[in-house]
């Protein structure tokens, strides 16, 4: 028997000690990254000091209007631009190893490029996600020359008029494929976001054909989470536990055929079919494991899909809250109940995705909505 389950008796409300209330994925898994692998040196993630990366939200502004954001009417404060100076110092000097930045669209934020420079002048790695629609050639050289090594651009199909009505905005798609190439000219390493559900689950060859046209390095494929605006439009944009099953299996397969690109997936309920995400350093999900989730005012999450704040970087220790957080505890310790007792597949995908599980349960120890077993 295959299952996915959590073991965490965590709500949505939070945990105190550390910060306030409650909410916001990536780098940490990517197959890319040897030197997040010699730093970890595959320790148990409890043992590490800091977490490895951290996804950090500068902004709430955004130029789309996406079907599926998680962000999307998310009305924190953002931290004024010295305090998120600081606050990076501080994550350097604890021992952070990559930020990626995000938002909203993060190159909305008039200070991006000074606070990529202090970023990377810290000694931090950094990496940026993004639509693309403001990259041109001049604002490609301009995050190279202020210490971006990998900028991801999200693009959801092959199709532009697929792609432009799922991420609300004509022409996005030809201005994200020309940020490819911008940013390539630039000698920036770059990837391809694409969120898999209704609009392009069967379309997996296609999508990693165009991957590959792109000339990208890497194509991520991320599961729906169901989380904002995505939980409202849950009926139209998720699959069945079946058709996540299909998709998979022929994910895993086109990921066996390539050897030119990285065909990365984050989701560890591909456990179930044997498989487990190749640049993955831990077991089950990275989430407060090697990475940490940082909002636009400062509140530290898991990650970006849940919303349980377990503390504040400008107020709060960041090694202790990694240390201590309950939370964090308890995502890290789970055990097999429910569905997930006696599966075969446990060992390692832990329980699936925790985040799903919260959005529709409200329960991080609940199986997997996603799993098929």
């Amino acid at each position: 028997m295959h299952n996915d389950r959590e073991t965490a008796t965590v709500s949505s409300r939070g945990e105190r000690g550390g910060a306030g209330e409650a909410t916001q994925a990536h780098p940490a898994t990517r197959r890319g990254a040897d030197d997040e692998a010699n730093a970890a040196s595959r320790a148990d993630a409890p043992s590490l000091e800091a977490p490895l990366t951290i996804n950090w939200a500068i902004n709430n502004t955004c130029n789309f209007a996406c079907r599926h954001c998680y962000s999307r009417g998310d009305t924190h404060e953002e931290l004024p631009r010295d305090v998120l100076l600081a606050c990076l110092g501080k994550a350097a000097a604890a021992g952070v190893f990559s930020v990626n930045f995000g938002g909203g669209e993060p190159l909305l934020h008039p200070g991006l490029l000074e606070i990529a420079r202090h970023a990377s002048g810290s000694g931090l790695r950094i990496s940026l996600n993004s639509n693309g629609w403001l990259i041109d050639r001049d604002t490609a050289a301009a995050l190279r020359d202020a210490g971006f090594t990998r900028v991801g651009i999200s693009i959801d199909s092959h199709l532009p008029r697929v792609h432009d009505r799922f991420r609300g905005v004509d022409g996005s798609h030809g201005r994200a494929v020309a940020a490819l190439r911008h940013l390539a000219g630039a000698g920036i390493a770059t990837s391809i976001s694409t969120v898999i559900c209704r609009i392009n689950h069967t379309a997996i060859d296609d999508l990693v054909t165009f991957a590959r046209e792109q000339g990208v390095g890497q194509l991520n494929f991320h599961n729906f989470k169901c989380s904002g605006l995505g939980l409202s439009h849950r009926d139209e944009l998720d699959l069945s536990p079946a058709e996540w099953r299909e998709f998979y299996r022929g994910a895993l397969a086109a990921r066996e055929r390539e050897s030119g690109l990285d065909v990365s997936l984050d989701d560890p309920i591909i456990a179930l079919l044997g498989a487990r995400d190749a640049g993955s350093l831990v077991k089950g999900s990275v989430c407060g494991k090697l990475s940490l989730n940082i909002k636009t005012n400062g509140d530290m999450t898991p990650c970006g899909f849940i919303p349980v704040v377990i503390g504040n970087i400008v107020r709060d220790d960041l090694k202790q809250v990694w240390r201590d957080s309950a939370v964090l505890a308890a995502l890290r310790t789970k055990k097999p109940t429910g569905k997930c007792a006696g599966c075969s597949a446990y060992e390692d995908c832990l329980g699936g995705c925790s985040a799903r599980a919260l959005a529709l349960t409200g329960d991080l120890n609940s199986p997997d909505p996603h799993c098929w077993a």
